[in-house]
């Protein structure tokens, strides 16, 4: 496809090129590759070889999947003399699928084309590319004496050497004899299994996936497992190609810098190895993470849906699916995806969590409840990870008034995980609602502000909970803080007024309670506060047969 290949039309508003250049601009911004698509395009028609223009329509394509138009903006940066170190890695990417191992030898040995690391891996499957291992395997040598990078030298190597067929040499690697064991990751794992098949060891190969992945029911793991158990042979399968070895690269880099840099970049990792590795689910999975964290949903939501049924990472990304929709606002299919997800894959644990938490979050408390309950069915005995299960279908249950189920879930959450903020906030809480055990609540509360004392929301407990035990001078300057670092909250704007009134600053309460209807409360407790306007706290609480305040001096 061509670099100017039709679009849809430009709305009216970015019709001319000055409007199709800030449209863009801002598409970059927000990374809407949708949009940085049509009108990088459209303005470049007018200045083709503005080498701006040019990069941001190349990132543009590549956010998209679409490698071969984000190659012909490459191309026209080298002829221009703009090239840059994402135009180098995708013309690299197009050189290696094309098997031009030539090409790919001369632009790394011009000088640094992507980094010194990527450089030199990829060096490595182009030499092997030309038919010359023992230049592949100096070049892994030489990222492997590096300090930092060993593992990913010897990790390359040991993969270069299973494409050729040397399972032994490789098993060598891997096994760490002469250097030690190898860093451990999804896919060195899953690749050292596979090698150790090959050479008939599927006791070990199962022994190695028992020692890192326990009694995991994850189906990828589960269906290695399966062939082992039935005495089968893996085939090798991570890198079989020269182009799958430097799709590996890539993917390596991707999982080595993701959370570390721009997710943006990590993207550009992540589709240069589906573009040389169209099979690689695990790169599809990323590149949709990434998306979702981009708050690109629709897209997100595609690259889930690319993944076949019958794929053994299917369920994983079926949850991503959900996750994506779920962030765009769109929970009913959210829970359509969840409800399919645990009639095909219901034998996990984290389905039906997931499920759990979109149901809590459509405040479908009692639904959501047995979905946690089924998550800690299948989960087997408690442990620590446990702990926000427990937490979740607490909340669910206080929300459906089983407070009895719902403290016993709280407190099985923090014998688990001892003095976890968010549980010892929100039982601190609830207590103080309920008025019972008022000082345990206090003492909770106060564990809760130490841990986390940024937290607005955890100081409005310990400001809220001041107030119950009648401790109201103390309470103002909590509450006064819960406010700076939650301004803009209906709750603890309106407790701010509780507790001033409290105090006798009534003018001060009167205005809290204002603003806090200014942020749009519930109807219920917007109720409330408009009563409080129109007769004050004491007589709210007089209708509600709440003791009354003790009457402190005021300010009228």
């Amino acid at each position: 496809m061509g670099l100017f290949a039709a679009l849809p039309a430009p709305s009216a508003s970015a019709d001319s090129i000055a409007g199709a250049y800030l449209a863009a601009k801002h598409a970059s911004f927000t990374n809407d590759y949708v949009s940085g698509a049509e009108y990088y395009t459209k303005a470049l028609l007018s200045d083709p070889s503005n080498p701006n223009l040019l990069a941001n329509a190349m990132m543009s394509f590549i956010g998209l999947g679409q490698v071969e138009r984000a190659v012909a903006v490459a191309r026209k940066m080298a002829t221009s003399g703009a090239v840059s170190q994402i135009s180098r890695m995708v013309l690299i990417s197009e050189m290696t699928k094309k098997e031009d191992f030539d090409g790919v030898v001369e632009m790394l040995s011009e000088g640094e084309a992507i980094s010194a690391l990527v450089d030199r891996l990829a060096m490595g499957w182009a030499e092997l590319g030309r038919g010359n291992m023992s230049a592949a395997i100096e070049n892994f040598a030489k990222v492997s004496k590096e300090r930092g990078t060993r593992a990913f030298g010897l990790y390359h190597m040991a993969l270069a050497l299973a494409s050729v067929g040397d399972f032994t040499g490789a098993e060598r690697i891997f096994s760490g004899e002469g250097h030690g064991p190898l860093r451990a990751t999804v896919n060195s794992v899953l690749a050292h299994a596979e090698v150790l098949s090959q050479l008939d060891r599927n006791q070990d190969a199962l022994d190695l996936l028992g020692a890192v992945f326990g009694n995991s029911s994850d189906p990828r793991v589960q269906q290695i497992r399966d062939v082992l158990e039935a005495g089968d042979k893996l085939p090798f399968t991570t890198a079989t190609t020269p182009a799958h070895g430097m799709a590996e690269v890539f993917f390596t880099l991707a999982n080595a810098i993701e959370g570390e840099t721009d997710d943006s970049y990590t993207l550009v990792y992540s589709r240069m190895t589906e573009y040389l590795n169209p099979d690689n689910t695990a790169a599809k999975l990323l590149s949709a993470g990434l998306l979702e964290k981009l708050k690109r949903y629709d897209l997100a939501t595609k690259a889930y849906n690319s993944i076949s049924r019958d794929d053994a990472s299917f369920h994983a990304a079926e949850l991503g699916r959900a996750s994506a929709l779920r962030q765009a606002g769109k929970l009913e299919a959210a829970i359509e995806v969840l409800e399919q997800l645990t009639k095909s894959h219901g034998n996990l644990s984290q389905v039906h969590s997931s499920l759990g938490d979109v149901l809590r979050e459509q405040e479908k408390y009692g639904e959501a409840a047995k979905a946690y309950g089924k998550a800690l069915e299948l989960s087997g005995e408690p442990n620590k990870g446990d702990w926000f299960l427990y937490y979740a279908r607490g909340i669910s249950y206080e929300r459906t008034d089983e407070w009895e189920k719902a403290e016993a879930d709280f407190r099985m959450a923090l014998k688990l995980n001892p003095e976890q903020p968010q549980v010892m906030n929100y039982l601190g809480y609830s207590m103080l609602e309920k008025q019972i055990n008022l000082e345990e609540a206090l003492e909770m509360i106060k564990l809760a502000v130490k841990a986390r004392p940024n937290d607005g929301y955890i100081t409005d407990s310990l400001a809220w909970a001041l107030y119950r035990l009648g401790r109201f001078e103390e309470a103002v300057a909590y509450m006064q803080r819960a406010a700076e670092l939650e301004p803009v909250d209906p709750i603890v704007s309106d407790h701010l007024g509780d507790v001033l009134w409290a105090v006798g600053r009534k003018i001060e309460a009167k205005f809290q309670w204002r603003r806090a209807l200014s942020f749009e409360p519930e109807e219920k407790d917007a109720k409330r506060m408009r009563r409080k306007l129109e007769v004050g706290l004491d007589q709210v609480l007089k209708e509600e047969g709440a003791k009354p305040i003790p009457v402190l001096a005021n300010d009228g």
